[in-house]
């Protein structure tokens, strides 16, 4: 029996991906998302999943392309004075790797955009991050020990067949190529720690190599092609008009992310094919 993931990401980064979150959870077959701790519409995040207890929620953790929780002359070296990350993913990677004096000030924001979500009471089970950021070496590292002393079970190994990917969607080829040696390798580095410490996570994640176009017809067409026993698939939906997500994300097709996971085709197709829809716990979700 195959079974699915669904996520939204971006929880609690503005109010559009918050509503939106909402309407795909009680109207569509996602069954988790992940939060921004930093998040502008953080509250309102909170609120709406404790008035929806059986939508499970995970860390997005974010170091990257927004806010810290940490002020900033706590973690000096990571932000700006406004406490803003650095919008550069391939810059902020070099130095997370390279500058071994940024390693105290990192492990301090991860353990504090855990310990906000906590504190707001909502129970961590899985960990992600903004742009994949959770799966870099020195982040990981951190991961690692605080996911355990936190009680996090669950954790987004993103990697994609990018055979797969390319038979339904040719676009941007190259820069998909390059994603999956980077994310194939960031994976494999993580392995061997996961499994060691009975960490679950998915054999195979979708949405690595097409995120902001997660469209009904793409997703049609990969369903038959799933090979994993669970497979997760992220989306970010959004309802538009939005100023944050279309600042931070003016290409990608939030309305259509958010058409495909209400979608009754798909729905109809996941019981077609006679897969499961379940969250990172394993519960099933019956509402479609």
């Amino acid at each position: 029996m195959k079974k699915i993931v669904i996520t939204s990401d971006d929880f609690g980064l503005s109010s559009g991906v918050n509503r939106a979150v909402e309407q795909a959870w009680r109207q569509g077959i996602l069954t988790c998302a992940s939060i921004m701790p930093g998040g502008g519409a953080f509250d309102e995040a909170v609120e709406i999943a404790k008035r929806n207890p059986g939508l499970q929620v995970g860390l997005h953790l974010t170091l990257v392309q927004g806010q810290a929780v940490l002020p900033p002359d706590r973690i000096p070296e990571l932000v700006d004075k406004q406490g803003s990350f650095t919008d550069n993913p391939v810059a902020a990677g070099m130095r997370y790797f390279f500058d071994r004096g940024l390693y105290t000030q990192l492990k301090r924001e991860i353990g504090a955009q855990i310990v906000k979500v906590v504190d707001a009471g909502i129970p961590l089970t899985h960990v992600d991050g903004h742009l994949n950021i959770h799966m870099h070496p020195t982040v990981f590292r951190i991961l690692s020990e605080l996911m355990q002393a936190h009680g996090i079970t669950s954790f987004r190994l993103s990697r994609e067949r990018l055979s797969h990917n390319l038979r339904f969607d040719r676009q941007r080829r190259l820069g998909k190529s390059v994603e999956r040696v980077i994310f194939g390798s960031l994976a494999n580095n993580c392995l061997p720690t996961l499994d060691q410490a009975g960490i679950r996570y998915a054999g195979e994640v979708k949405g690595v190599l097409n995120s902001g176009r997660m469209t009904e017809e793409y997703i049609l067409n990969i369903l038959d092609g799933l090979t994993a026993e669970t497979t997760e698939i992220y989306f970010h939906p959004g309802l538009l008009p939005d100023a944050e997500i279309t600042r931070r994300m003016p290409d990608y097709r939030h309305g259509e992310e958010l058409a495909a996971i209400t979608s009754p085709a798909v729905a109809q197709k996941l019981k077609k094919l006679d897969i499961k829809l379940v969250n990172y716990r394993g519960d099933l979700k019956y509402n479609v």
